[in-house]
């Protein structure tokens, strides 16, 4: 048997690209917002190309089933709808509300100057990135399992976190 190739996606620096939203969005208090835009395009860059490249492997792997074209659009859907809600809609949201919040906490608890505080709130939100990733990804994993999956009848291993 030959080594398994790494996925690029999963398994390489790649897969960082798609932390891109969340670090957007513990740096807004600090950054125009087009940056924080552009972070999200970055994820959804990483999003799609994983989703096409698992598409791709989808295809190779089934090369002589009369059902290929089925197998490619499920392994695309999945992995695109699983990273876009465990890589950038949830997160970019969790992010985005615990900053948000704990800057109005420091303005109202505080007499910190506000570069300090937008700081203190940066720090927070990158601090976080960590912490809330394999809670979110189970709970995709739970949903995906819990609705799509049963649609078409992949339940099981999921993509891989980012």
């Amino acid at each position: 048997m030959g080594a398994v190739e790494p996925d690029l996606y999963r398994d390489t620096w790649v897969r960082y690209l798609g932390y891109a939203n969340e670090v957007g969005e513990s740096f807004r208090p600090l950054v125009p917002v087009a940056a924080v835009w552009a972070s999200y395009g970055v994820a959804t860059a990483y999003v799609t190309a994983d989703a096409i490249d698992k598409g791709r492997k989808a295809a190779a792997a089934h090369e002589h089933d009369p059902g290929k074209a089925t197998r490619v659009g499920v392994a695309v859907a999945d992995t695109f709808v699983w990273q876009s809600l465990a890589s950038v809609a949830i997160p970019g949201f969790t992010i985005n509300r615990l900053c948000a919040a704990s800057l109005a906490l420091l303005g109202s608890l505080t007499r910190w100057p506000l570069p300090v505080r937008k700081w203190a709130t940066t720090a927070l939100g990158l601090a976080a990135i960590p912490v809330i990733i394999t809670p979110i990804d189970r709970t995709v994993d739970f949903l995906m399992d819990s609705s799509l999956r049963k649609l078409y009848g992949t339940e099981g291993e999921p993509p891989s976190s980012h």
